[in-house]
């Protein structure tokens, strides 16, 4: 996906409203509970996670929505409008929240004032294009694959962040924070530890995924994505590309076919038809299916789900 002009903005801006937060001075949030809103369903769990009892957080998008057509409404803009923190997951995965936090008029989650927060920094990104990038490529990425947040080694940098942003707008509560983040990436490194072991037999599977969602997923658990039912990023897939994979996926024997709940099944169903793959409908956020209402739970959820699909 393309850096659109909402995006462009942010660098000077950044550094324009930064300094003019620093001058006017912010009192920080109102008495109560810290009030949090983010652009994803799984943001919104890992705030959860680090703010305990100190924070309400809502989220501007439900685990089983695409997070690339998000249309920007008014009542979003009412949403983020008493928000004390807004947290992102950044770079071009969700350029339509700029429109919305313009929209707002609350100067307190600006780019660049204490409120705003923005989990990319400090990823190491996969998939970084190099050369020219135009829309002949489809949807790309300009910064590289955005879909960090299910690396679990990025959750806890993700959480981390969130930690600092609280603890910029409520001092107050930087012990209780730091505590509540310390016991998140605790369980975190348990689980993972704890879910590769469960998943050694995953190591060197090839699969095909409907969308580049999964990356950073199959690096940590030793998945191969060898490709995909998009040709190419948000393109629907042509008679001539289904052709070629269904010819590919039976050449190398591929097993499993990955699909997001949001994306149609009329061609993934012929392809697993035609090459004799499971189909498996995986969510890449929390709340995607019922039941996943953390991240730990949506880690042990798609995991799971895939090792029960090859056995």
């Amino acid at each position: 996906m393309n850096r659109g002009p909402t995006a462009r903005w942010g660098v000077v801006a950044t550094a324009i409203l930064g300094a003019w937060f620093l001058l006017a001075g912010w009192s920080g949030p109102a008495e109560g509970k810290l009030r949090v809103v983010t652009t994803t369903s799984d943001l919104k769990a890992i705030a959860e996670a680090v703010g305990g009892d100190r924070v309400t957080v809502d989220s501007l998008l439900r685990g089983y929505q695409n997070p690339h057509d998000l249309e920007v409404r008014p009542s979003y803009m009412l949403k983020v409008q008493r928000a004390d923190i807004f947290i992102r997951i950044g770079l071009d995965h969700d350029p339509w929240a700029d429109p919305i936090v313009e929209g707002s008029r609350n100067r307190n989650i600006f780019r660049g004032a204490p409120g705003h927060v923005d989990v990319s920094q400090g990823i190491p990104l996969l998939e970084v294009p190099t050369g020219k990038i135009d829309r002949s490529q489809g949807d790309i990425h300009s910064f590289g694959n955005t879909h960090y947040w299910l690396d679990p080694e990025n959750a806890k940098t993700i959480a981390r962040t969130i930690a600092t942003g609280f603890q910029r707008v409520s001092p107050q509560d930087a012990a209780v924070f730091s505590a509540n983040l310390q016991r998140f990436q605790g369980e975190v490194e348990r689980v993972t530890t704890r879910l590769q072991q469960e998943a050694e037999r995953l190591r060197g599977v090839k699969v095909v995924t409907y969308h580049s969602s999964w990356p950073y997923f199959a690096q940590r658990f030793g998945l191969r994505v060898v490709n995909f039912v998009e040709p190419k990023p948000g393109v629907p897939a042509s008679p001539a590309h289904i052709e070629a994979l269904i010819r590919q996926m039976r050449e190398e024997k591929v097993r499993l076919l990955i699909m997001e709940p949001f994306f149609s099944d009329r061609v993934p169903r012929l392809v697993a038809k035609e090459t004799g793959a499971q189909l498996l409908i995986l969510p890449p956020s929390v709340g995607g299916v019922k039941g996943v209402n953390t991240y730990i739970e949506l880690l042990e959820y798609d995991v799971r789900r895939i090792i029960e699909a090859l056995r």
